[in-house]
Protein backbone atom coordinates (compact mmCIF):
# COMPACT_ATOMS: atom_id res chain seq x y z
CA UNK A 1 0.00 0.00 0.00
CA UNK A 2 0.94 3.65 -1.01
CA UNK A 3 2.16 4.87 2.32
CA UNK A 4 0.54 8.28 1.56
CA UNK A 5 -2.48 6.15 1.73
CA UNK A 6 -1.51 4.50 4.51
CA UNK A 7 -1.32 7.50 6.94
CA UNK A 8 -4.95 8.54 5.44
CA UNK A 9 -6.54 5.15 6.15
CA UNK A 10 -4.64 4.82 9.71
CA UNK A 11 -6.45 8.79 10.66
CA UNK A 12 -9.59 7.41 9.58
CA UNK A 13 -9.56 4.47 11.56
CA UNK A 14 -8.17 6.24 14.79
CA UNK A 15 -10.82 9.19 14.13
CA UNK A 16 -13.48 6.53 14.23
CA UNK A 17 -12.65 3.78 16.64
CA UNK A 18 -9.90 5.10 19.22
CA UNK A 19 -7.12 2.78 20.27
CA UNK A 20 -7.91 -0.98 19.69
CA UNK A 21 -8.76 -2.43 23.21
CA UNK A 22 -9.35 -6.02 22.25
CA UNK A 23 -5.35 -6.19 21.61
CA UNK A 24 -2.19 -5.36 23.49
CA UNK A 25 -0.95 -1.41 22.35
CA UNK A 26 2.64 -1.93 21.02
CA UNK A 27 3.55 0.62 23.60
CA UNK A 28 2.41 -1.37 26.71
CA UNK A 29 4.67 -3.92 25.68
CA UNK A 30 7.48 -1.69 24.70
CA UNK A 31 7.73 -0.21 28.43
CA UNK A 32 7.75 -3.80 29.66
CA UNK A 33 10.10 -4.73 27.58
CA UNK A 34 12.34 -1.38 28.79
CA UNK A 35 11.41 -1.98 32.73
CA UNK A 36 13.62 -5.50 31.53
CA UNK A 37 15.72 -3.88 29.97
CA UNK A 38 16.48 -1.10 32.53
CA UNK A 39 17.08 -3.74 35.68
CA UNK A 40 19.55 -6.18 33.65
CA UNK A 41 21.53 -3.10 32.14
CA UNK A 42 21.82 -1.32 35.42
CA UNK A 43 23.01 -4.70 37.48
CA UNK A 44 25.32 -5.38 34.16
CA UNK A 45 26.99 -2.32 34.31
CA UNK A 46 29.04 -0.43 36.52
CA UNK A 47 27.53 2.13 38.54
CA UNK A 48 29.43 5.09 37.72
CA UNK A 49 28.05 7.86 35.09
CA UNK A 50 30.07 6.29 32.43
CA UNK A 51 28.78 2.94 32.67
CA UNK A 52 24.93 4.06 33.03
CA UNK A 53 25.20 6.31 30.26
CA UNK A 54 27.04 2.59 28.59
CA UNK A 55 24.25 1.01 29.24
CA UNK A 56 21.82 4.15 28.32
CA UNK A 57 23.10 3.74 24.75
CA UNK A 58 22.51 -0.19 25.05
CA UNK A 59 19.05 0.46 25.80
CA UNK A 60 18.50 2.44 23.19
CA UNK A 61 20.26 0.10 20.55
CA UNK A 62 18.74 -2.74 22.16
CA UNK A 63 14.99 -1.09 21.49
CA UNK A 64 15.47 0.44 18.35
CA UNK A 65 16.51 -2.60 17.00
CA UNK A 66 14.84 -5.21 18.06
CA UNK A 67 11.30 -3.13 17.34
CA UNK A 68 12.74 -2.62 13.93
CA UNK A 69 13.81 -6.30 13.78
CA UNK A 70 10.30 -7.59 14.89
CA UNK A 71 8.03 -5.55 12.52
CA UNK A 72 10.05 -6.60 9.40
CA UNK A 73 10.05 -10.11 10.34
CA UNK A 74 6.43 -10.04 10.99
CA UNK A 75 5.40 -8.30 7.87
CA UNK A 76 7.85 -10.34 5.64
CA UNK A 77 6.17 -14.02 7.43
CA UNK A 78 2.83 -12.08 6.74
CA UNK A 79 3.39 -11.04 2.87
CA UNK A 80 4.34 -14.92 2.69
CA UNK A 81 1.10 -16.12 3.69
CA UNK A 82 -0.43 -13.02 1.37
CA UNK A 83 -0.45 -9.49 1.10
CA UNK A 84 -3.62 -8.70 2.30
CA UNK A 85 -2.43 -9.52 5.49
CA UNK A 86 0.73 -7.71 4.89
CA UNK A 87 -1.64 -4.80 5.05
CA UNK A 88 -3.64 -5.63 7.66
CA UNK A 89 -0.77 -5.71 9.68
CA UNK A 90 0.20 -2.36 8.00
CA UNK A 91 -3.08 -0.64 8.77
CA UNK A 92 -3.25 -2.13 12.69
CA UNK A 93 0.15 -0.78 13.59
CA UNK A 94 -0.56 2.29 11.54
CA UNK A 95 -3.53 2.80 14.02
CA UNK A 96 -2.09 1.91 16.74
CA UNK A 97 0.57 4.66 16.46
CA UNK A 98 -1.86 7.82 16.37
CA UNK A 99 -3.51 9.14 19.40
CA UNK A 100 -5.92 11.75 17.57
CA UNK A 101 -9.11 10.63 18.97
CA UNK A 102 -8.37 9.61 22.52
CA UNK A 103 -6.02 12.71 23.28
CA UNK A 104 -9.31 14.90 21.82
CA UNK A 105 -11.38 12.34 24.28
CA UNK A 106 -8.95 12.75 27.44
CA UNK A 107 -8.81 16.55 27.33
CA UNK A 108 -12.13 16.90 26.93
CA UNK A 109 -13.10 14.69 29.95
CA UNK A 110 -10.60 17.40 31.84
CA UNK A 111 -13.39 20.36 30.23
CA UNK A 112 -16.58 18.78 31.77
CA UNK A 113 -14.29 17.74 35.06
CA UNK A 114 -13.63 21.46 35.16
CA UNK A 115 -17.55 22.47 34.29
CA UNK A 116 -19.80 19.69 35.98
CA UNK A 117 -17.35 18.29 38.99
CA UNK A 118 -15.01 19.63 41.51
CA UNK A 119 -10.89 21.22 41.19
CA UNK A 120 -9.79 17.52 42.48
CA UNK A 121 -11.68 15.81 39.82
CA UNK A 122 -10.16 18.06 36.75
CA UNK A 123 -6.52 17.58 38.36
CA UNK A 124 -7.55 13.71 38.20
CA UNK A 125 -8.44 13.82 34.58
CA UNK A 126 -5.81 16.12 33.32
CA UNK A 127 -3.13 13.89 35.65
CA UNK A 128 -3.79 11.02 32.97
CA UNK A 129 -2.25 13.55 30.02
CA UNK A 130 0.83 15.07 31.50
CA UNK A 131 3.71 14.34 33.56
CA UNK A 132 4.12 16.78 35.79
CA UNK A 133 2.63 16.99 39.29
CA UNK A 134 -1.16 18.13 39.30
CA UNK A 135 -1.98 18.22 43.07
CA UNK A 136 -0.94 22.04 42.95
CA UNK A 137 -2.95 23.14 40.46
CA UNK A 138 -5.10 25.56 40.02
CA UNK A 139 -8.39 25.77 37.67
CA UNK A 140 -6.29 28.26 35.57
CA UNK A 141 -2.86 25.62 35.83
CA UNK A 142 -5.17 22.47 35.18
CA UNK A 143 -6.99 23.86 31.60
CA UNK A 144 -2.70 25.49 30.61
CA UNK A 145 -1.87 21.60 31.91
CA UNK A 146 -4.40 20.28 29.33
CA UNK A 147 -3.94 22.58 26.40
CA UNK A 148 -0.08 22.11 26.82
CA UNK A 149 -0.63 18.16 26.32
CA UNK A 150 -2.68 18.67 23.22
CA UNK A 151 -0.38 20.76 21.77
CA UNK A 152 3.06 18.27 22.18
CA UNK A 153 0.60 15.40 21.50
CA UNK A 154 -0.27 16.64 18.57
CA UNK A 155 3.53 16.13 17.40
CA UNK A 156 4.82 13.31 19.08
CA UNK A 157 1.22 11.51 19.10
CA UNK A 158 0.36 12.49 15.51
CA UNK A 159 2.44 13.95 13.48
CA UNK A 160 5.22 12.53 14.19
CA UNK A 161 3.65 9.02 13.99
CA UNK A 162 2.59 9.77 10.71
CA UNK A 163 5.54 10.99 8.94
CA UNK A 164 7.60 8.24 9.88
CA UNK A 165 4.95 6.09 8.87
CA UNK A 166 4.71 7.89 5.46
CA UNK A 167 9.01 7.73 5.34
CA UNK A 168 9.50 4.25 6.28
CA UNK A 169 5.94 2.43 6.37
CA UNK A 170 4.76 0.60 9.81
CA UNK A 171 8.44 -0.30 10.77
CA UNK A 172 9.52 2.83 10.50
CA UNK A 173 6.68 4.63 12.85
CA UNK A 174 7.20 1.69 15.82
CA UNK A 175 10.77 2.33 16.02
CA UNK A 176 9.32 5.91 16.86
CA UNK A 177 7.07 5.25 19.12
CA UNK A 178 10.23 2.71 20.77
CA UNK A 179 11.96 5.94 21.20
CA UNK A 180 9.39 8.12 22.16
CA UNK A 181 8.47 5.81 25.11
CA UNK A 182 12.16 5.13 26.56
CA UNK A 183 12.42 8.82 26.33
CA UNK A 184 8.73 9.30 28.40
CA UNK A 185 10.10 6.81 31.03
CA UNK A 186 14.12 7.02 31.54
CA UNK A 187 14.81 10.64 29.53
CA UNK A 188 14.73 12.82 32.92
CA UNK A 189 17.73 14.89 34.23
CA UNK A 190 16.93 13.72 37.77
CA UNK A 191 19.15 11.51 39.83
CA UNK A 192 18.28 8.51 38.77
CA UNK A 193 18.35 8.77 35.37
CA UNK A 194 20.46 11.70 34.23
CA UNK A 195 22.74 9.72 33.01
CA UNK A 196 21.30 6.16 32.40
CA UNK A 197 18.42 8.25 30.09
CA UNK A 198 20.87 10.38 28.61
CA UNK A 199 20.63 8.69 24.77
CA UNK A 200 17.13 7.91 24.99
CA UNK A 201 16.79 11.73 25.55
CA UNK A 202 18.78 12.84 22.89
CA UNK A 203 17.48 10.11 20.19
CA UNK A 204 13.95 11.87 21.08
CA UNK A 205 15.13 15.14 20.39
CA UNK A 206 16.53 14.07 16.92
CA UNK A 207 13.82 12.17 16.12
CA UNK A 208 11.01 14.63 16.94
CA UNK A 209 13.36 17.81 15.95
CA UNK A 210 11.77 17.80 12.29
CA UNK A 211 8.03 16.70 13.20
CA UNK A 212 7.77 19.20 15.82
CA UNK A 213 8.79 22.05 13.36
CA UNK A 214 5.78 20.47 10.67
CA UNK A 215 3.38 20.50 13.52
CA UNK A 216 3.90 24.02 14.37
CA UNK A 217 3.16 25.28 11.11
CA UNK A 218 0.28 22.72 10.29
CA UNK A 219 -1.08 24.28 13.75
CA UNK A 220 -0.39 27.90 11.84
CA UNK A 221 -2.32 26.83 9.26
CA UNK A 222 -5.09 25.17 11.45
CA UNK A 223 -5.36 28.77 13.24
CA UNK A 224 -6.82 29.86 9.76
CA UNK A 225 -9.10 27.15 9.13
CA UNK A 226 -10.65 27.11 11.82
CA UNK A 227 -11.02 30.70 12.83
CA UNK A 228 -8.70 31.47 15.17
CA UNK A 229 -5.69 33.31 15.56
CA UNK A 230 -3.42 32.61 12.54
CA UNK A 231 -1.24 35.59 12.78
CA UNK A 232 -0.76 35.36 16.34
CA UNK A 233 0.63 31.86 15.69
CA UNK A 234 3.01 32.52 13.58
CA UNK A 235 4.19 35.70 16.10
CA UNK A 236 4.21 33.89 18.84
CA UNK A 237 6.01 30.80 16.85
CA UNK A 238 8.64 32.66 15.58
CA UNK A 239 8.85 34.64 19.42
CA UNK A 240 9.15 31.69 21.76
CA UNK A 241 9.98 28.34 19.92
CA UNK A 242 13.15 27.83 21.69
CA UNK A 243 11.81 28.90 24.87
CA UNK A 244 11.76 25.36 26.61
CA UNK A 245 14.80 22.99 27.53
CA UNK A 246 13.65 20.89 24.91
CA UNK A 247 14.63 21.84 21.64
CA UNK A 248 11.27 21.08 20.77
CA UNK A 249 8.12 21.06 22.78
CA UNK A 250 7.81 24.62 22.84
CA UNK A 251 7.45 24.56 19.14
CA UNK A 252 3.35 23.71 18.81
CA UNK A 253 3.14 25.17 22.50
CA UNK A 254 4.19 28.18 21.12
CA UNK A 255 1.95 28.01 17.99
CA UNK A 256 -1.17 27.15 20.06
CA UNK A 257 -0.61 29.86 22.75
CA UNK A 258 -0.62 32.23 19.79
CA UNK A 259 -3.45 30.59 17.92
CA UNK A 260 -6.04 31.13 21.16
CA UNK A 261 -4.62 34.03 22.50
CA UNK A 262 -3.53 33.12 26.10
CA UNK A 263 -0.07 31.97 27.84
CA UNK A 264 1.10 29.14 28.32
CA UNK A 265 4.13 26.86 30.10
CA UNK A 266 5.58 28.95 32.80
CA UNK A 267 6.59 27.36 36.33
CA UNK A 268 5.28 23.88 37.21
CA UNK A 269 6.09 20.64 39.54
CA UNK A 270 7.64 17.47 38.11
CA UNK A 271 8.33 14.57 40.63
CA UNK A 272 7.91 16.88 43.59
CA UNK A 273 10.77 19.34 41.53
CA UNK A 274 9.87 23.26 40.97
CA UNK A 275 11.12 24.14 37.71
CA UNK A 276 10.69 28.29 36.18
CA UNK A 277 10.03 27.45 33.08
CA UNK A 278 9.90 30.35 30.93
CA UNK A 279 6.25 31.42 29.92
CA UNK A 280 5.26 31.28 26.43
CA UNK A 281 2.83 33.49 24.76
CA UNK A 282 0.82 36.75 25.83
CA UNK A 283 -1.29 36.83 28.92
CA UNK A 284 -4.03 38.72 26.78
CA UNK A 285 -6.68 37.20 28.90
CA UNK A 286 -6.98 34.42 31.35
CA UNK A 287 -7.44 30.97 29.79
CA UNK A 288 -10.74 29.35 29.80
CA UNK A 289 -12.56 25.92 29.88
CA UNK A 290 -13.72 26.19 26.60
CA UNK A 291 -9.75 26.71 25.49
CA UNK A 292 -9.31 22.82 25.61
CA UNK A 293 -12.26 22.39 22.74
CA UNK A 294 -10.71 25.00 20.70
CA UNK A 295 -7.46 23.41 21.19
CA UNK A 296 -8.58 20.04 20.27
CA UNK A 297 -10.45 21.67 16.88
CA UNK A 298 -6.92 22.87 16.07
CA UNK A 299 -5.55 19.42 16.93
CA UNK A 300 -8.01 17.93 14.55
CA UNK A 301 -7.49 20.32 11.83
CA UNK A 302 -3.92 19.90 12.28
CA UNK A 303 -4.39 15.85 11.99
CA UNK A 304 -6.24 16.34 8.63
CA UNK A 305 -3.64 18.39 7.19
CA UNK A 306 -0.77 16.30 8.17
CA UNK A 307 -2.67 13.48 6.52
CA UNK A 308 -3.53 15.18 3.20
CA UNK A 309 -0.02 16.24 3.14
CA UNK A 310 1.39 12.77 3.48
CA UNK A 311 -1.15 11.45 0.92
CA UNK A 312 -0.49 14.30 -1.42
CA UNK A 313 3.57 13.60 -1.42
CA UNK A 314 3.22 10.35 -1.36
CA UNK A 315 0.78 9.98 -4.50
CA UNK A 316 3.74 12.53 -5.97
CA UNK A 317 6.86 11.05 -4.67
CA UNK A 318 5.83 7.58 -3.45
CA UNK A 319 8.28 6.22 -0.89
CA UNK A 320 7.70 2.01 -0.81
CA UNK A 321 10.99 0.75 -0.03
CA UNK A 322 11.75 -3.42 -1.19
CA UNK A 323 13.24 -4.10 2.28
CA UNK A 324 10.40 -2.40 4.31
CA UNK A 325 7.73 -4.16 2.30
CA UNK A 326 9.32 -7.80 2.44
Amino acid sequence: MNHGLLCSAALVIDAALGDPTWIRHPVVIMGAAIERLESFLRAAFPRTPEGEEDAGRLLALAMTGSTLAFSCGARWCAGRVHPALRTALDLLWGWQCLAMRDLGKEAANVETQLENATIEDARAAVGRIVGRDTERLDERGVIKAAIESVAESFSDGIVAPMLYLWAGGAPLALCYKAVNTMDSMVGYRNDRYVHFGRAAAHADDIANFLPSRIAALLLVASAALCGEDARGAWRIWRRDRRKHASPNSAQTESAMAGALGIELAGPAWYFGTYHDKPVIGDATREPESTDIARACRLMRAGSILCAALCYTVGAVVPINRRTLRG
